[in-house]
């Protein structure tokens, strides 16, 4: 046997076997495009929803790779979700502060992590967004 570390946790697998996370630590939720587009992923718990949608490749940007210095992975969150998360702080706020379109359930993607509590959550993405980070500059997905 042997240990493998995973987002803070350790799971035993026999040598040479894959290691899969427990069913429990999926979290189902849906992006949903500019074009309006719904896209079902699949997280599982401590997930960032900034690098969910990189790995799955959907279009929010994230200029300062989850720095708190833009606000290009500004989402809307669904409504009874919202309070499901942690407020956002002070730095959350001035971002938020910056981003076209700001609505009630605007919240900064790279400052969501995926809990249970978030299942069925749905991530929809505002028409435009405006790089205050760097022009030109678009990182890499992680």
């Amino acid at each position: 046997m042997r240990e493998c570390g995973a987002w803070g946790r350790v799971h035993r697998a026999e040598e040479g076997s894959q290691v899969s996370e427990p069913s429990n630590d999926v979290v189902n939720v849906v992006f949903i495009d500019r074009s309006g587009q719904r896209i079902p992923v699949k997280g599982k718990v401590g997930d960032n929803v900034l690098y969910l949608a990189h790995k799955h490749e959907i279009d929010l940007e994230g200029a300062c790779e989850a720095s708190l210095a833009c606000s290009t992975c500004h989402v809307y969150v669904s409504g009874e979700f919202l309070d499901k998360l942690p407020d956002p702080d002070e730095r959350e706020d001035d971002m938020l502060d910056m981003a076209p379109l700001l609505q009630e359930n605007s919240r900064l993607g790279c400052q969501i992590i995926l809990t249970k509590d978030l299942e069925g959550a749905e991530f929809t993405l505002p028409k435009i967004t405006r790089n205050f980070y760097v022009d030109g500059h678009v990182p890499k997905p992680h």
